[in-house]
């Protein structure tokens, strides 16, 4: 555990006094379990502990899956053509990691940048509410985002990709917020570290986040009518979260996320995630987001979120991270050769 995390646990627990679970095994939840939810001893829903959301379900639906709900057998036909379970099977030997990946995008570097040992993306789409799922989304019906065209071009501002320093490269590179969405806003399973820990207090919701050890710290009110936002300038990673419960059900409210982050919300965007203990073994995770700055629609997904036997392992980042100091001297060797390419600098932006 970092000391950034170890601080952030304690300063929370003070206010009140890795799994490799596959998704298939996420079978045992019933479609109408029990309503007997847990509460941490006075009245709230207890939804701590250790969870995860590892599974081959996205965000998005693939575009060969034709439905939301799947079967068993339509289930693993699909899976048999994901593209982790895919690597993994043409993996079994060793892989050439200083080979240029085909065509250049994310899926080439993740399926062929390092062994799919290193990878743990499940194997299994999940089980929500006793069914199969082949996206979190479930609005709009056809799973797919509802973005507008400047939603991605401003998602992609901000100034970064130049090799001027540190402060040019993007927020990945430089250990301060993951390259994956495993904070959110809405939070996402992703290559590996899908792992979360929840911890209660009196007055705060911790959201621990394996993926490079992201925290999210969530003040909380009595009621919806009370959540107050932050006037100030500042934009916190993750956005400005207030939370409150409703019954059995943990609301958390989030606005003006820093655009800095290439989040899927714009900062006049709102989410609102509700965390419901669906059994002994799961959380029912909800989302719904308000962003007609991005999206022509509002976009709402469910996700499962399954107890883990283990902790979270720690994401240290920082430590023994070459990879900034060999971008930027790389850079500085083709300007002394006179061969500076396109976007090394700010001057050429």
């Amino acid at each position: 555990m970092s000391r950034f995390i170890r601080a952030a646990l304690l300063a929370v627990v003070a206010s009140a006094s890795m799994s490799t679970l596959s998704a298939g095994a996420q079978t045992s939840a019933v479609a109408n379990p029990p309503r007997t939810p847990q509460d941490t001893g006075d009245g709230r829903p207890d939804l701590q502990g250790f969870w995860t959301n590892v599974s081959v379900t996205s965000l998005q639906r693939p575009g060969n899956v034709p439905k939301l709900v799947l079967t068993p057998e339509e289930a693993t036909e699909f899976e048999g053509k994901s593209t982790w379970n895919v690597n993994e099977a043409g993996q079994r030997g060793k892989v050439d990691v200083n080979a240029v990946p085909p065509g250049g995008n994310a899926a080439d570097f993740a399926t062929k940048g390092y062994n799919s040992f290193w990878l743990d993306p499940g194997r299994h789409f999940a089980t929500v509410k006793g069914e199969i799922r082949s996206s979190w989304l479930v609005e709009p019906a056809n799973g797919r985002l509802p973005s507008r065209p400047e939603a991605g071009r401003a998602q992609n501002a901000g100034g970064y990709g130049t090799f001027d320093g540190p402060e040019t490269r993007p927020l990945a590179e430089r250990c301060l917020v993951s390259f994956s969405r495993s904070a959110g806003p809405v939070m996402q399973n992703s290559l590996y570290n899908n792992n979360y820990q929840i911890v209660q207090a009196k007055d705060h919701v911790l959201i621990n986040v394996e993926m490079n050890h992201d925290a999210r710290i969530i003040p909380l009110v009595r009621a919806k009518a009370d959540a107050k936002h932050r006037t100030d300038a500042i934009q916190p990673w993750f956005g400005d979260s207030v939370g409150w419960y409703e019954g059995d059900t943990l609301v958390v409210e989030t606005v003006n996320v820093n655009p800095k982050q290439r989040a899927q919300m714009s900062p006049k965007g709102k989410l609102t995630e509700r965390f419901t203990r669906w059994s002994e073994e799961q959380i029912f995770y909800e989302f719904t987001v308000e962003d007609p700055e991005f999206y022509s629609a509002t976009w709402k997904g469910e996700m499962s979120l399954n107890r883990s036997k283990e902790p979270l392992y720690e994401y240290a980042c920082h430590e023994g991270n070459y990879a900034l100091h060999g971008i930027l001297a790389g850079a500085r060797v083709q300007e002394a050769k006179g061969s500076k390419v396109a976007k090394n600098s700010e001057e050429e932006r």
